[in-house]
Order: C-alpha cells, then sequence, then structure tokens
C-alpha cells in the first residue's frame, strides 16, 4: 500500500512541477477544434452508414 501512495504523490509531484499545461485560452480554443472535428467525422461515419444500408438493402432486394 505504501507503494500505491508514494506512486500517487510522485504523479502529482510531475503533474504539478513538470507538465507545461495549456493556457486557458488555448485550452478553449483546442476543445471548440475537438468538437468540431468530432462532429464532422460523426457526420462522415453517419453518411457511410446510410450509403452502406441503402446499398445492402438493394442486394438483397436484387436476390429475393
Amino acid at each position: 500500500m505504501a507503494g500505491f501512495v508514494n506512486y500517487i504523490k510522485e504523479s502529482f509531484n510531475e503533474l504539478k512541477s513538470n507538465v507545461s499545461w495549456p493556457t486557458w485560452a488555448e485550452a478553449q480554443n483546442l476543445t471548440v477544434l475537438v468538437a468540431v472535428f468530432s462532429i464532422i467525422f460523426s457526420l462522415a461515419i453517419y453518411g457511410v452508414d446510410v450509403v452502406f444500408s441503402k446499398v445492402v438493402g438493394y442486394y438483397f432486394d436484387l436476390i429475393k
């Protein structure tokens, strides 16, 4: 258990002293960027899903 507590303390110290954190404005800009690309990517996946669904439906209608 002492090893786990030591690991947590060292991790916290590492985050506090050695990690370079973005400014608040940078974090907001990056969050918006990630949200926009997530929406674009989800719309692309939705489009591919709709197209494949139509193709598979058309195929099964042909083999009936």
